[in-house]
């Protein structure tokens, strides 16, 4: 059994049953200020560190466990003749338990962060608890004398993770803080908390893993099977097209007016469609391109009403996720055995396009700002004909929809829904024929939208001949002037962004 156990915890969950467990098989138990009153209220018999530092609580607490009487009880060799002889020489008395957890950030814990690494480096003699999660595995070890050694570097292991969280949040946080607030990471540090084992990775044989930062909020299930690494990567993909970044033609704004509804496929859009009803934007986006859709993901910025799960019911989709569900709408959605149906919060997308962007490469890691961060990107008609006002409201849609879609990418929208997107083609003329091919007799009077600029003319020659009456893409091309005549000699109209849109 342990001979001594030390409490200091910011969340006190749990405590007080640990801590009368370990005194009544008779280890003494030690703690900090606020632990200590807690204990104490729970009849539990807690001494003050003080006990063993000599010290009182220095400068408002901020150094109360910083001693090596503390830090030697806890890290001496119980195996070593020598490290024995000196803890004799000293009155140093073995501390075999450490329960910690630190204060949230921003308030920065120095002595919780010791203690805690201290602990995991000795795990041979010391149980390190860095969680009240863990308190349970110790409580049922008890009647058989502790945990094992394995055990112990499990939760070691644990301990330097939530250090290593710990520490990354703080630099975030600092880092955030007013003029380092504009630069890149000096060194970039990942320590997220696992949130989820998932059954494989994007392929069977491959394991695989949802590591979550604590200021994320994952979206709420409600029913269905447990979500794959898939189904979280086309999750995240459709909630970024809900987001209501901001675009540089004033009709990107109407969309307030609208329910939009969305579906993705493999993280690629296949169906986004803005109405006056989320039960007509769930029916059109569907409609949009059914083959596509089959199998894939739809979610709404709206409520789903009993009529919206009503439409979508006959199709099958892996998830439906909207902000809320109506009881009624709940009801028919859960007749579906599998269907995964996620309530999210409102304000999800657009912080889903905060930060920075991770990608690993070449055995390192690229990051980079998402979209949304920059400032509010321009568009200029360059074209003799200026789009009409439906058309605008359509090109502000194709555009925000397809910086969503893998480059080259081309989208075509008819009032107020996609009828052609192309994803992934290596030249621009290809994705735009495709895109009109897929949106066939409904392409004219179409607007279309590319991610990149047209090198030549040939790609906005494709988008005339499909039909598009109204078109978008960056400028910058060493033929704008030879696009613009093309432009104006098949009388569309042609928008320039000041922003391109490329996804790999």
């Amino acid at each position: 059994m342990p001979d001594a156990a030390l409490f200091s915890v910011s969340d006190k969950t749990g405590a007080a049953e640990l801590a009368r467990a370990l005194s009544e098989r008779g280890c003494a138990i030690y703690a900090t200020g606020g632990t200590r009153e807690l204990l104490a209220a729970h009849g539990i018999d807690a001494r003050d560190v003080e006990e063993i530092t000599g010290f009182p609580p220095l400068f408002g607490g901020r150094v109360k466990t910083l001693h090596p009487k503390l830090f030697g009880a806890i890290l001496f060799d119980r195996d070593n003749a020598s490290d024995r002889e000196q803890a004799r020489e000293y009155a140093i008395h073995a501390i075999s338990t450490v329960v910690v957890n630190l204060y949230p950030p921003p308030e920065i814990d120095v002595g919780g962060v010791a203690l805690l690494r201290a602990a995991a480096k000795n795990y041979k003699h010391v149980t390190v608890l860095s969680h009240p999660s863990q308190y349970g595995e110790l409580l049922a070890a008890l009647p058989d004398r502790g945990l094992d050694e394995a055990a112990r570097k499990r939760l070691a292991v644990r301990a330097f993770e939530c250090t290593a969280e710990y520490d990354a949040a703080i630099a975030r946080y600092l880092g955030s803080q007013g003029e380092t607030g504009a630069e890149l990471p000096g060194a970039l540090t990942v320590a997220m908390p696992l949130a989820q084992q998932l059954r494989y990775g994007e392929n069977p044989q491959l394991r695989a893993a949802f590591y979550l930062g604590a200021p994320r909020r994952v979206p709420e299930q409600l029913h269905g099977k447990a979500l794959s690494y898939n189904n979280l990567l086309d999750l995240d993909a459709t909630l970024r097209l809900l987001s209501r970044a901001p675009l540089g033609a004033e009709f990107g704004s109407q969309r307030e007016r609208f329910a939009r509804a969305a579906i993705v496929k493999h993280t690629v859009p296949c169906g986004v469609a803005q109405r006056s009803t989320v039960d007509k934007a769930v029916s059109e986006a569907l409609e949009a391109d059914p083959v596509s859709a089959y199998g894939g993901i739809l979610a709404t910025d709206r409520a789903i009403d009993t009529a919206a799960a009503k439409t979508l019911t006959p199709f099958f989709l892996e998830i439906v996720a909207a902000p809320e569900f109506a009881p009624g709408a709940l009801d028919v959605l859960r007749k579906k055995k599998n269907l995964r149906i996620m309530r999210y919060e409102p304000s999800l997308p657009d912080e889903l396009q905060r930060g920075l962007q991770l990608r690993s490469a070449l055995g390192g890691v690229l990051a980079e700002e998402e979209d949304p961060t920059f400032a509010r990107e321009s568009w200029s008609v360059v074209s003799a004909r200026r789009p009409l006002e439906q058309e605008w409201h359509d090109l502000a849609l194709a555009w925000d929809v397809v910086r969503h879609v893998k480059s080259n990418g081309v989208v075509i929208v008819k009032d107020g829904v996609t009828r052609g997107i192309c994803a992934g083609q290596t030249n621009r003329v290809s994705a735009v024929q495709i895109a009109g091919m897929r949106a066939g007799k409904l392409a004219q009077g179409a607007a279309c939208a590319s991610d990149g600029f047209f090198p030549f003319a040939d790609g906005l020659e494709a988008a005339a001949a499909a039909g598009c009456s109204a078109i978008i893409a960056p400028g910058g091309s060493m033929r704008d002037s030879e696009v613009i005549a093309a432009a104006d000699r098949l009388g569309v109209s042609l928008v320039f962004s000041s922003h391109r849109y490329f996804l790999h």
